[in-house]
């Protein structure tokens, strides 16, 4: 006997008829298409055995209703986008929706690379710097005037040059008699610890923290022998080149306060008059 070959839905022979094979099984064209072909999303209607069956995100299309929404070009082959269930060819879809080039003003396509910021969107070949014209692409740039400059081109013609080490000063930096200077670079002279942002004083123009200042150059209070910075208001007395803080001036005896007051000298010491009565 011949061996059977039958649909292996309806079990009708398939001898001299098409049919087609699903997972190993022999289907009749009829039980296949009930079974297993997709709705074709534009036409609503079956895609048959012998029609192309094109698909996207889980959804078909014969290849004669594969076109665009707008302006019904086949997108067979062709670059396309997809908008709120709509497919566009890659044209439509730029003039719907696409950023424009703040450079050459031109549509940025679906699919090509751009480069944004701060809201503005550019090809990538457009995102150039201002002063070499060279691509910036993902290295680091520095606006300014609403302009965009590589940092060399930057520093070259804009950026301060600091006056200790020569280089350019891309962030932050400090002035100092009307010298520009890194941060890092504005130290003590003596001590070397970093002044931007503390108290400091200067002498023959150079600039000293207010410990090594005092430590250097400050008078010696005649009293406590700390020193006299005379910085921030700091009230001091002289006296024959002798010099005491407001509060050291006092009475060697009965350590009455002498500012604004007479008095009288024995030696190194100061009296007041009543103390120095008996001298």
């Amino acid at each position: 006997m011949t061996e059977r070959f039958d649909c292996h839905h309806c079990e009708d022979s398939l001898f001299g008829r098409k049919y087609v094979l699903r997972e190993e099984q022999p289907y009749c064209v009829a039980c296949f298409e009930a079974l297993f072909a997709s709705t074709c999303e534009e036409c609503g209607k079956l895609i048959g055995c012998d029609c192309k069956d094109l698909s996207y995100k889980d959804q078909h299309w014969h290849e004669a209703c594969f076109h665009c929404s707008r302006c019904r070009g086949s997108l067979v082959d062709k670059p396309f986008a997809a908008k709120e269930d709509q497919l566009l060819c890659a044209e439509c879809y730029s003039q719907e929706y696409s950023s424009r080039c703040q450079e050459c003003k031109k549509s940025i396509m679906p699919g090509t690379r751009k480069m944004e910021y701060k809201g503005s969107s550019w090809h990538e070949t457009c995102f150039i710097c201002h002063r070499c014209q060279q691509p910036i692409g993902t290295k680091s740039f520095i606006p300014k005037d609403s302009e965009n400059f590589c940092v060399p081109c930057y520093e070259r013609q804009y950026a301060l040059q600091c006056v200790q080490c020569k280089k350019p000063i891309t962030t932050g930096g400090v002035t100092y008699r009307e010298q520009p200077w890194h941060r890092e670079c504005f130290v003590c002279t003596a001590c070397k610890k970093p002044l931007s942002g503390q108290r400091f004083t200067s002498r023959d123009e150079f600039a000293y923290c207010l410990g090594c200042f005092c430590d250097l150059y400050a008078k010696k209070c005649a009293g406590c022998a700390n020193p006299i910075s005379g910085l921030g208001g700091t009230k001091y007395i002289s006296f024959e080149e002798r010099q005491w803080h407001n509060d050291c001036f006092n009475c060697k005896k009965c350590s009455l306060s002498l500012v604004g007051r007479g008095f009288l000298t024995e030696r190194d010491d100061i009296l007041c008059p009543d103390c120095g009565k008996d001298i």
